[in-house]
């Protein structure tokens, strides 16, 4: 795969104007090298982990937004992770091939030892999927209908991630990061494997229980 874009050149050198159709890999080194080194007390402002990426700025959006639920107490994970994934999921829904982040969020991010200490855990396995993915079937990725899709799938994975279903963040968790990956690589088969894995989770998880159908009612409710 290719190096990492260089942080210290301009956005307009970083990312070359004509990259719009031709795939640029920000894929998962890029993801490793961003976040591996440095000093662990550093505090990591979304904005500008994002400012200079393209393709794949929803995906390193993503990787970030689904931390807290990999937090091993109840009810906080979900609170934290689930509304950032449906702003993802929104935007995308929206046809938006970069993510906007409100100045409240993209002031705050995670501590760099944080990165630090989950990539330890998970970076053996993301070396192994990096040889494994790659770019492949980008109707599944690039067409604004596919994003729109994958765009509410997230949304509605986001909401199951909020509510208080028991033993689910781990394993909502898991299902977004696959998701992460997809966008990062730009994979189209991984990403057709999450949208059968999504549909099935919320089918399981949402409407078998109801809470999915009575918080959209509520929600219903409070925008009419």
């Amino acid at each position: 795969m290719n190096s990492p874009p260089d942080p210290g050149l301009p956005p307009d050198e970083a990312c070359p104007a004509d990259s719009g159709s031709t795939y640029r890999n920000e894929g998962i080194r890029t993801l490793l090298a961003m976040f591996e080194f440095g000093d662990p007390a550093q505090h990591m402002k979304l904005g500008q982990i994002l400012q200079n990426l393209q393709q794949s700025a929803f995906g390193v959006f993503l990787f970030i937004a689904i931390l807290p639920s990999f937090i091993p107490i109840p009810g906080v994970g979900g609170a934290l992770s689930g509304p950032l994934v449906i702003l993802i999921g929104a935007q995308m829904m929206c046809g938006l091939r970069k993510p906007w982040v409100p100045g409240f969020i993209a002031r705050r991010g995670p501590k760099r030892g944080t990165m630090h200490r989950f990539l330890d855990r998970i970076g053996g396995a993301l070396r192994r999927l990096d040889r494994l993915l790659k770019p492949r079937l980008p109707q599944l990725l690039q067409p604004v209908a596919a994003n729109a899709f994958s765009g509410l799938l997230l949304v509605l994975l986001g909401v199951l991630l909020s509510l208080p279903i028991p033993f689910t963040n781990y394993l909502f968790g898991f299902q977004l990061l696959l998701f992460s990956l997809a966008l990062l690589e730009r994979d189209g088969v991984l990403m057709l494997v999450n949208w059968m894995a999504a549909v099935v989770a919320v089918v399981f998880f949402g409407f078998s229980s109801g809470q999915l159908v009575e918080y959209v009612a509520e929600l219903l409710q409070r925008w009419f």
